[in-house]
């Protein structure tokens, strides 16, 4: 048994069941039943094919990773023959083939330890020998060596070759005085030449000992250089002090590797106790700290040995603190603060832009990953598409490994206009596992079409609480309760302004993130228009290379495939249809998917144009359409999709209402608010358990049970609030 070298549990070897997948493997064995399932290994690329990639995972064992393994296109993998890679052991078969998956971590440090999978080992998870664990048992002290057999040396006075002639004897009372007196002149010569000899290695020792005892006290007095992150690839070799925020904490089965961020870049301290036990555990994520340590390249990367770590007291940490903040605000403000085009409507939120734009810049900066969460309409993925278009090469340039875009940029959709509890718990999990696996930080969420009215601003708490920062950008209605509980919230009704596009605003803001890539964005504001693109977008889209009839083929498009998968963000695939011209083959692409759109939306119009009601009350001109009874629930088109397209071709009608067993949806050409609607509504039918959801622009849930009498208060409130 051993212990977890994350978490100190037992294990059956280094790591428990838990942190299996946190750790990377270097496999010993020769065979690929030998592998474990499961587990992230270290290998080599031995060649590619059209379907995917060969791995060496050891001498003769090689394991393929699918291209339907690799988020993105195979040809974009940055891999030569002979590269270190890092894949994940999906299976063995019997026949010896070994089936890989993708890792997106591709550097060892962003693993939290290497283990050994030696089948020939006590256990497959052993340390590797330079962190093998020292034994318990003292080592027998070494053996005396036997001293060699030497002749003694010859007495000085005896150097001469030829023997001296012998004295002759005398007698005992003659030689007795002479030997005497010849050993006191001797003794006391010897007497005097020693306490001499004494006297001079005394001073000598005094001196030499002073001479050490202030060179000591010189080198303690002699405080290490402060340096800055920036320059400390001219400083290799030398201990030096530097000063910042850990940005992130991670074991490894030897050192403790701190992330260390200051106003001009960030690096690497290892700090060291034993192998895979965590150093300075009082130093969190977000300290403030002092670290003195040695520079040192290691594996092409700089990297400081630490000697000295402490956290900063109060005015030295506000000192770095606003040093920090100043040059991420300076780092993080947008290159170009201008609209795509002039647009009045976008001008009443420029500043609010800028501040998103702002925030998101900062997130990349600070290593923070941003997710984006949008709705999964063609707003939506308009909106979120040019923020993640924006961002990833800002992520690119941050970041040198080849998979930190699909790291640190996450586009989700949502299936609902409003950011709710449930959504922000699937939010905040991931969030929470993603810190304590990987140590990252929590994520800067950007919500596109949602979170701007109160039903969100629960959801926008739970991810407060944990210190996860919001902005919101929806051209739809916002309420000052969720202004308060965003960070920055873009809407122009903020300001009074009537709602606008969520499409159009977001192609503005990924225009503001990053300037290299207005150009590619410039078409896109005028995609989510189903009726006529107004004439500043359809220049500024013709400018670019696209008339109308590809903005209608992008939008129709982008509107099917939003349907399918509805909770992934299908990024290449969504590229492919924005992001192409005539001889372009993904235009070809385009034109089918925008083809089979048309086709599916004008079959189900076809089915529930018969069954259409038309009313009159008060004056105005009311279509009822029973949602549940006359339209294929659950296949394309969507409602809302749908109710669209029947408001736009009955042009008689001043309302459109499409309603369920338990929810009602309004079209109006005027503007309707749904939560006045409502409130009448529940006060016609109190036991309904009336309730609006999305803003005033949203639609009314109900219990079904009341679902008749619902629908005739609902027609009668409609009618009084647009007579």
């Amino acid at each position: 048994m051993g212990t977890c070298i994350i978490c100190g549990a037992s294990a059956d070897g280094h790591i428990c069941d838990t942190h299996e997948e946190d750790v990377l493997f270097e496999f010993r064995g020769s065979s690929p039943d030998e592998l474990t399932n499961g587990r992230y290994y270290k290998g080599t690329v031995d060649g590619f094919a059209d379907f995917g990639v060969f791995v060496n995972l050891a001498s003769s064992v090689t394991g393929l990773l699918h291209r339907s393994e690799v988020p993105g296109r195979l040809e974009s993998l940055d891999w030569d023959a002979g590269d270190t890679v890092f894949v994940q052991v999906d299976s063995v078969h019997d026949n010896g083939n070994v089936d890989l998956s993708w890792s997106i971590r591709q550097r060892e440090r962003e693993f939290r330890g290497l283990l050994i999978d030696d089948p020939d080992a006590p256990t497959n998870a052993e340390l590797p020998e330079e962190t093998a664990e020292p034994s318990s048992e003292p080592e027998p002290e070494p053996e005396p060596e036997p001293e060699p057999d030497v002749e003694p040396e010859p007495d000085v006075e005896s150097e001469s070759t030829e023997p001296e002639p012998e004295p002759e004897p005398e007698s005992e009372s003659e030689s007795e005085p002479a030997v005497e007196e010849s050993e006191d002149v001797e003794s006391s010569s010897e007497e005097a030449d020693s306490e001499s000899a004494s006297e001079a290695e005394s001073a000598e020792a005094e001196t030499g000992t002073e001479s050490a005892e202030a060179a000591s006290e010189s080198a303690e007095d002699e405080e290490p250089e402060r340096v800055a992150v920036a320059d400390l690839e001219e400083r290799i070799g030398d201990v030096v002090e530097i000063r910042g925020r850990i940005t992130s904490a991670r074991q490894t089965s030897g050192p403790t590797v701190f992330e260390l961020t200051d106003e001009t870049g960030a690096v690497d301290c290892a700090a060291f106790v034993e192998a895979g036990v965590r150093a300075y555990p009082e130093v969190g994520e977000d300290a403030v700290v002092r670290l003195v340590g040695e520079v040192e390249r290691r594996r092409g990367d700089l990297q400081v040995e630490t000697e000295e770590l402490e956290v900063l007291g109060s005015e030295e940490r506000e000192a770095v603190v606003t040093a920090l903040t100043e040059a991420l605000n300076e780092r993080a403000a947008p290159t170009d603060d201008s609209l795509l085009v002039e647009d009045e409507d976008v001008e009443a939120v420029h500043d609010d832009l800028v501040a998103a734009a702002t925030a998101i810049r900062r997130a990349v900066v600070e290593d923070r990953p941003v997710v984006i969460r949008h709705t999964a309409d063609v707003d939506g993925y308009i909106a979120g598409t040019a923020v993640e278009h924006a961002v990833l090469p800002l992520v690119r340039e941050e970041h040198a490994a080849s998979d930190a875009e699909y790291h640190f940029v996450d586009r989700r959709p949502l299936d609902q206009d409003f950011y709710d509890v449930s959504a922000a718990t699937d939010d905040v999990t991931n969030m929470l596992e993603a810190a304590d696996r990987h140590g990252e930080r929590h994520p800067l969420f950007v919500l596109v079409g949602t979170g701007s009215t109160a039903e969100s601003v629960e959801g926008l708490q739970f991810l407060d609480i944990y210190d996860a920062p919001a902005v919101v950008v929806d051209g739809g209605w916002a309420d000052d309760e969720a202004v308060e509980a965003a960070d920055v919230l873009v809407s122009p009704t903020v300001y009074g302004e009537q709602s606008a596009a969520t499409g159009t605003i977001g192609a503005h803001l990924g225009a503001l993130v990053n300037a290299d890539v207005r150009d590619d964005l410039a078409h896109l504001p005028g995609v989510p228009f189903w009726s006529d693109v107004p004439d500043i977008y359809a220049d500024a889209a013709a400018d670019a290379g696209y008339d109308t009839d590809d903005l209608a083929a992008m939008r129709d498009a982008v509107a099917l495939e939003a349907f399918y998968n509805a909770y992934q963000g299908k990024r290449e695939l969504i590229a492919d249809l924005l992001w192409s011209d005539e001889e372009d083959t993904d235009s070809d692409l385009r034109e089918h998917v925008a083809g089979q759109f048309r086709t599916r939306l004008d079959r189900e119009v076809d089915t529930a144009d018969p069954h259409l009601e038309d009313l009159e009350i008060d004056g105005v001109d009311i279509t009822v359409l029973d949602v549940d009874a006359f339209t294929h629930r659950y296949d394309f088109p969507p409602v809302d999709l749908l109710l669209d397209a029947l408001h736009r071709r009955r042009s008689e009608g001043d309302v459109t209402v499409g309603w369920d067993s338990d929810e009602l949806r309004f079209r109006s050409d005027e503007t309707l608010d749904v939560r006045a609607v409502a409130e009448a509504v529940a006060d016609d039918a109190p036991d309904a358990g009336v309730t609006a959801k999305g803003g005033r622009d949203g639609h009314v849930e109900f219990l079904r049970g009341e679902r008749d009498d619902v629908l005739d208060a609902a027609l009668d409130a409609v009618a009084a609030t647009l007579e």
